[in-house]
Parts: structure tokens; sequence; C-alpha cells
């Protein structure tokens, strides 16, 4: 059974959340059918202080929905030709998000989804899920819970954001180690751990 995650989910810090979406599925009910993928490889991106984050120029037009409430979807256009699909974080007015790297395919998914521009559009999202509440019931994108344990988990720095100072080395890359579908081998420096069992609370929402 896949069960939505809560809005409680994502109303912690994104360095809490990020590690916790690797194993989560992303669902996405398009007008050709039923797209699933499970989550290998996130981002977090931390709000204002962390220069690689959109949000660290405040609130813009752009902006506006990651200085909003958790659990929506926060979705850009990179290269004037590529969308990018985030996930809000944390408390209102803290800007932060994590962003999804790739999936492993599940369902209805026959193309490569291993980086943030193929995963979506592998999942059929674009700028018209900017602003998607990822927690109401009547919404056909969202993220859910089977349940499953990604029992190695591994963190490196972000990529590609060389430009944000101190901030560039942090490790805030999360993914699933040995998994064939994340976007970008891993480096020597590259640490790994033991994932945490599922939060309890995310079995009580039901799709």
């Amino acid at each position: 059974m896949m069960l939505r995650l809560p809005r409680t989910f994502y109303q912690r810090p994104a360095t809490e959340v990020a590690p916790d979406l690797l194993g989560k599925l992303l669902v996405h009910q398009t007008d050709l059918g039923l797209r699933i993928g499970r989550i290998v490889e996130v981002e977090a991106y931390l709000g204002r202080e962390d220069l690689a984050a959109h949000s660290s120029k405040g609130v813009t037009p752009r902006t506006q929905v990651m200085f909003g409430e958790a659990g929506h979807a926060y979705v850009y256009l990179i290269y004037g030709m590529h969308h990018c699909m985030n996930v809000v974080t944390g408390p209102a007015g803290s800007g932060s998000a994590v962003l999804l790297r790739a999936l492993e395919p599940v369902q209805g998914l026959d193309c490569d989804t291993r980086g943030p521009g193929r995963l979506a559009r592998a999942m059929g999202v674009d700028k018209r899920h900017y602003g998607t509440d990822l927690c109401t019931s009547g919404s056909t994108l969202h993220l859910a819970d089977d349940g499953h344990v990604i029992q190695h988990v591994s963190t490196s720095a972000r990529i590609g954001v060389h430009y944000a100072g101190e901030w560039a080395d942090k490790p805030l890359r999360f993914y699933a180690a040995g998994s064939k579908w994340v976007s970008k081998a891993p480096s020597s420096r590259a640490k790994s751990g033991t994932a945490k069992k599922p939060l309890a609370h995310t079995k009580k929402f039901v799709l």
C-alpha cells in the first residue's frame, strides 16, 4: 500500500527531510497514465543563509513558494529547457527545500530518470506544477511511502554549486549507495551510513 506523506513529514529541517525521502515514491497521475519512481538521490537547500539556494536572494516571484507552507512543490526551469522539482520543507518563511535528483523507475517510466531534468521530464512535471500542494488528497502529484527502506545512504557535496563559496562543499547531497539510478558516480570523499527506519507517523495517511 502506498501512503501519501503528510504535511508533518515536510515540516522539519531540510537536512532531516532529505535523507528520509530516499526510498519514498514520487507519484503522478498523468493523462497518459500513472507514473511512479522511487527516490534515490536528493539535495537539501537550507534557505536564506545557504548561498546555493535560490531563496538566498529573498522572496521573489520565483521563490515565493519556498517561503510558504511545507509540502508544496517548487518547480523551476534551468537553461531554458529543463524543469527541476523540489519539495518545500521547514516552517513557513524558512525558504528551505529538497531537490529531487534521481529516481528508480517503478511504473510507467521508460526513459532515463537520472538527474533532476530527466526526472521531471520522465514524470511529466513542469512549471504547471509550481506550488502544487503535495499533501491534499485531490492532488495528482504527490509523494508516498510503501514501507521500502534504503539500507545505506551516502552523502557528498551538491552538484553544480561551485559558485556558493563555503556552501559548495557542504555534504548536503544524499543518495542510495550502490544504486545504478544515481545521477553521478560517488567520489572518494563520499561518506556512507545506515538509513533510519521510516517515520511511524507516515503510516497514518492513506491515499
